[in-house]
């Protein structure tokens, strides 16, 4: 497994240009989105996945002073642990996960390199297994399946706060 980090954040950093992203009224301005990248070759504990996610958020509110609700928190590591678990079942070999912080939100990411889109069940509280992408699509507030020139991509969206999901959903 590898990883980057990419973003610093910060107000006083004096490369901040008039493009920096606000990302809400209880958050900080980033002079620029804060990503972490991990590369996944399929031997790795998916469990290693879900820390990296849980000890990424952490640093986005701890350096970064972005809130981050304990259920978006919950929810990031679940979207995570489904979606490399996917790749493990439907795609051997390499993947990448991706968490993105931008505008109030964080996007997971994640890219495999078998261009099958995958097919998501409708609800069946009969059937057993196959539930994992019902579940993150019904629980982001933006669910997105990509074919790229190799693989492909899936991103689930979610507000970083609760509050940002009430409002967001008209509520």
């Amino acid at each position: 497994m590898t990883w980057q980090w990419i973003g610093q954040g910060g107000l006083d950093r004096p490369d901040m240009d008039e493009t920096a992203e606000v990302t809400g009224p209880d958050t900080t301005p980033l002079p620029r989105p804060l990503s972490l990248s991990a590369a996944f070759e399929g031997s790795e504990p998916i469990a290693r996945a879900r820390r990296l996610a849980r000890s990424f958020l952490d640093d986005v509110q701890r350096v970064h002073g972005l809130r981050v609700s304990d259920r978006v928190l919950d929810l990031v590591e679940l979207f995570v642990s489904e979606l490399v678990t996917n790749t493990r079942k439907y795609a051997p070999g390499p993947s990448l996960l991706t968490l993105h912080v931008r505008n109030g939100c964080v996007d997971v990411t994640v890219w495999d390199s078998n261009p099958a889109l995958p097919t998501i069940l409708p609800p069946d509280p009969t059937r057993v297994g196959q539930h994992g992408l019902e579940i993150v699509k019904a629980s982001a507030w933006t669910f997105q399946v990509c074919r790229e020139p190799v693989g492909k991509r899936i991103t689930a969206s979610l507000p970083l706060t609760d509050d940002s999901a009430t409002n967001a959903a008209g509520g």
